[in-house]
């Protein structure tokens, strides 16, 4: 009888936990110097905010603009935890759980929907 432990097994949740914390660490990060320099620029922050438009995301960055750092973070905010179900969905599929490869990307196909929904809606 084999008792070892199968090293991807003991690795995985610890891996895409560490996905998540960084994830959202780096998109508060990029908000949070967003509404500095809103602030820098005497824009209240509850005076709502830019529309988005992501190709200017770059440029806004590049050109120290807040609505970059805003917009980018609130994304990174948003694609974070997919971003944690498709490191669980390769982490299963390397592991050969096919039920849990299906029940991931099911998930991942219904947030894709949405999007895809909210985009034609708005």
């Amino acid at each position: 009888m084999d008792l070892r432990v199968d090293r991807s097994t003991t690795d995985l949740e610890p891996a895409l936990a560490r996905l998540l914390q960084a994830g959202t660490y780096v998109s508060i990060a990029l908000v949070g110097i967003g509404t500095l320099l809103l602030l820098a620029a005497g824009i209240s922050p509850l005076a709502g905010g830019p529309p988005l438009d992501v190709g200017e995301i770059p440029a806004d960055i590049a050109a120290g603009r807040p609505e970059g750092f805003l917009w980018l973070g609130i994304l990174g905010i948003c694609a974070t935890p997919s971003l944690r179900l498709v490191g669980a969905l390769i982490g299963f599929w390397r592991r050969g759980e096919q039920r849990m490869v299906a029940v991931a990307l099911l998930i991942l196909v219904v947030v894709a929907a949405g999007v895809v929904v909210g985009l034609l809606a708005g």
